[in-house]
């Protein structure tokens, strides 16, 4: 039998319609429940509400996997990664990769999986999703029949779920870099890199910003391995500076470059980007990116990230001529779309500039925003052109 967990008399709504976290404070009572087990989650009057996995040492204490009763088996998680994959099909047109699952907006809380041509990366990101690794890496195999599968499970959320860090092939090999196309552009995921290797939710807003390169010198700042940088020089831009602080990013942009005979357009410059961007060795730029890592992982760093992004995007805007592009992002679902255009616009405020929107981007369609879970949309992009306050 299920172990059982009880909600508190009133609580059911959020979860009712759809939210799939139950916190540790929204609990009445619960049967003796081992971590990472399979639990009924049901209103103190005991309907069911839903079936997912437990965990005590997570303030998410239980994780919603399905709102039906039935068993977490192979068939069960093909069926949901299918339904992912079609949804998300268009996006093979112009690319052999995409983002097949996205946890909780896909419906399976923890996990994420990653297609790069014919491999998979893959997460377990919390405990009872790495409970169910071994049928869930079947249907994988029995739907996308992938030459291998490479996890690649970090972080620190991993150590508050009483996981292990594991980076190795599960089924199959493959090469480090794992070459993939995207909009006729040879790129490289890198399985010692970062998250899943590649950061496929810019893809779109790249695509977008590259229709403005034409003729302009970039400077891609937190480039990693150049997904804005070489968009923009397919597109026309007359030279991209990638500047990143980690050697490991720009050698995998240096390859990039070299498959697509870009080098000769390119510097690459290790450097920390707010130092870099205190000088005025960036002048001659006339495009500049601003896509900096998640700066705020948990609410109680929210308020240095609002000001880490404020100064770097006030630095680029103190160089920046009249006319020339800034294209800006955040990451992190921390951080709301209105504290972080506030943001902007103050540092808009003391750079006496005007910044006017040429366009706003977000999430493509294969990290899905879901109505009921607020957490699923995080990704902030606007593409600003600057001018002089008094030329305006």
């Amino acid at each position: 039998m299920t172990s059982r967990v009880i909600l508190k008399r009133s609580i059911k709504r959020r979860i009712a319609f759809g939210h799939p976290w139950v916190y540790d404070n929204e609990i009445d009572r619960s049967d003796v429940i081992d971590d990472g087990s399979i639990v009924d989650v049901l209103t103190y009057s005991g309907q069911f509400l839903g079936r997912g996995y437990y965990n005590s040492g997570s303030t998410i204490r239980v994780r919603l996997l399905t709102r039906r009763n039935c068993r977490f088996d192979v068939d069960f998680f093909s069926r949901k990664i299918e339904r992912s994959a079609f949804l998300k099909s268009s996006l093979l047109r112009t690319s052999d990769a995409m983002r097949i699952v996205f946890g909780e907006a896909d419906g399976l809380p923890g996990l994420i999986v990653d297609r790069f041509s014919g491999w998979l990366v893959v997460q377990f990101n919390t405990l009872g999703i790495a409970h169910l690794k071994d049928v869930i890496v079947e249907a994988l195999i029995s739907v996308l029949k992938p030459k291998g599968i490479f996890e690649k499970s970090e972080g620190i959320s991993l150590r508050k779920e009483g996981l292990d860090a594991r980076e190795d092939w599960i089924y199959g090999s493959g090469p480090e870099l794992l070459p993939f196309s995207s909009d006729g552009i040879i790129f490289f995921a890198d399985t010692k890199g970062q998250k899943t290797g590649f950061f496929l939710d810019q893809r779109e807003n790249a695509e977008r910003l590259s229709e403005y390169a034409a003729g302009r010198n970039v400077l891609d700042v937190f480039s990693y391995t150049g997904n804005f940088s070489f968009h923009c020089l397919k597109k026309g831009a007359r030279s991209a500076t990638l500047l990143d602080a980690s050697e490991r990013a720009l050698s995998v942009a240096r390859e990039t470059a070299e498959a697509n005979r870009f080098t000769d357009s390119c510097e690459f410059v290790r450097a920390n980007a707010f130092d870099y961007l205190r000088t005025s060795r960036f002048s001659g730029s006339d495009l500049v990116i601003i896509d900096p890592p998640a700066m705020a992982k948990t609410p109680s760093s929210k308020r240095s990230a609002l000001r880490g992004y404020k100064e770097l995007n006030l630095r680029a805007m103190k160089i920046l001529k009249n006319e020339a592009l800034l294209a800006s992002s955040s990451c992190t679902q921390i951080v709301s779309e209105e504290d972080w255009s506030r943001t902007i616009n103050d540092a808009f405020h003391d750079s006496k500039k005007i910044g006017v929107i040429v366009f706003r981007g977000g999430q493509p369609i294969d990290h899905p925003e879901v109505s009921s879970i607020f957490e699923t949309r995080y990704l902030k992009f606007c593409l600003f052109r600057i001018f002089e306050l008094a030329d305006y």
